[in-house]
């Protein structure tokens, strides 16, 4: 299986950036500033699961989620968003430069939902650092 790494632009970024936008919407005031730290993006993703603001067949609205948790990890590891190209399509991905380690954020919150689980946001996002950190150390 060949993979491609591309920088993230074109339609991708720009489902990215509207997925993003959609959940940056939530904050009242400044989102901008609201969303900076990795304490705020888990937070907001918090209070959207726990007051069941999204529903399971809203995948659109769980893979913005994605993008949200995807951006906590880029920040909290160093991770860099791009484009992997397969033979599957093209998808969003987060990498470690210098390393093979490739992330897939947009549906690590909403195959969970889909399934029914409850989703603990700073548990998945600890143990997603966790491994992430793993890999690094093994590479």
């Amino acid at each position: 299986m060949s993979q491609r790494v591309l920088p993230l632009d074109g339609d991708l970024a720009a489902d990215i950036q509207a997925k993003r936008a959609w959940v940056l919407g939530h904050y009242e005031r400044d989102p901008e500033a609201s969303y900076s730290t990795v304490e705020a993006k888990l937070l907001l993703l918090d209070t959207i699961l726990s007051n069941g603001w999204v529903e399971p067949t809203e995948t659109v609205k769980l893979q913005a989620l994605g993008v949200a948790f995807g951006d906590a990890l880029a920040q909290e590891l160093g991770l860099s968003w791009v484009a992997v190209d397969d033979e599957y399509g093209c998808d969003a991905a987060l990498v470690l430069e210098g390393t093979s380690v490739k992330v897939f954020p947009l549906t690590m919150i909403s195959k969970r939902v889909e399934d029914g689980e409850a989703v603990d946001v700073r548990e998945l996002f600890a143990g997603a650092c966790s491994m992430i950190r793993d890999i690094v150390d093994d590479a």
